[in-house]
């Protein structure tokens, strides 16, 4: 995959003299499907703000070599790049056709984008194939399922050529299979797009991630496979607030932080 994915350095994001984001660097390679965990209050949420530009912070965020600091959020959208938010934000009313319609159809008016077509276009189409949303195309938002929401919510990025995704614990108040095939569609979006998901759920990051930044208070604890983070004791301590029982097999060196 071509590009130079996301760079973040020294970033540093302050509320009233508190300090919610304290000299982070992170290096998200093109189509890595990187995972941002932390205990509440590490700073994790606030780092995406920051990228997104819904905060002010100083320091470096470079996106496929240009800079994001500084610029208003609706020209960071217009470069590619897009978020979720907990609470999926979906046109209940409308059907998922017509959301992903919507969302693909910036610089047209409502009525040509709602009004009923012999065919769709081929980004709307896609997008609903990826999703495996393709049966409910017809089906108004509101009466989807939870997680159903949460993955049309990623199609309305998808049809809009967003290059890079930044997912807020896309799996809170799912079911199993719901994760499942949640994780599944990551996987399928990060082969030609690059993906940062928030998680809290620890088995989710540990069946889908490609890597993994640990936050702590504000900075970068920890970063490397799951393997490698699961085995800094510092992790252990902080995260989980207990070193955990040796495992018999061969450690495995810590990667050092960004």
């Amino acid at each position: 995959m071509s590009g130079e994915g996301l760079t973040v350095r020294d970033l540093r994001v302050t509320f009233d003299g508190f300090t919610a984001v304290d000299g982070v660097d992170l290096a998200v390679h093109p189509g890595d499907l990187r995972f941002l965990i932390g205990p509440n209050g590490a700073g994790k949420t606030t780092l995406v703000d920051a990228v997104t530009g819904l905060v002010k912070a100083t320091g470096s965020v470079r996106f496929d070599g240009q800079e994001l600091l500084g610029r208003p959020v609706h020209k960071i959208a217009r470069m590619g790049i897009g978020r979720t938010f907990q609470t999926a934000t979906v046109f209940e009313e409308l059907t998922v056709l017509q959301n992903l319609d919507i969302a693909s159809g910036a610089g047209r008016g409502p009525w040509t984008m709602l009004r009923r077509r012999k065919g769709i276009p081929e980004p709307v189409a896609k997008a609903l194939e990826t999703t495996g949303l393709a049966h409910l195309r017809d089906r108004p938002a509101g009466t989807l399922a939870h997680g159903q929401k949460q993955w049309l919510e990623i199609g309305m990025l998808l049809v809009q050529d967003v290059r890079l995704l930044l997912l807020d614990e896309p799996v809170a108040g799912m079911s199993h299979d719901e994760r499942e095939a949640t994780g599944a569609l990551l996987q399928r979006i990060s082969a030609d797009r690059t993906v940062v998901v928030i998680e809290h759920d620890m088995d989710f990051m540990r069946s889908f991630a490609r890597s993994v930044s640990v936050l702590h208070a504000g900075k970068v604890l920890s970063e490397g496979t799951v393997a490698e983070v699961q085995a800094d004791t510092e992790v252990q301590e902080v995260y989980l607030g207990r070193a955990a029982e040796p495992e018999p097999a061969t450690p495995v060196a810590v990667a050092e932080e960004a």
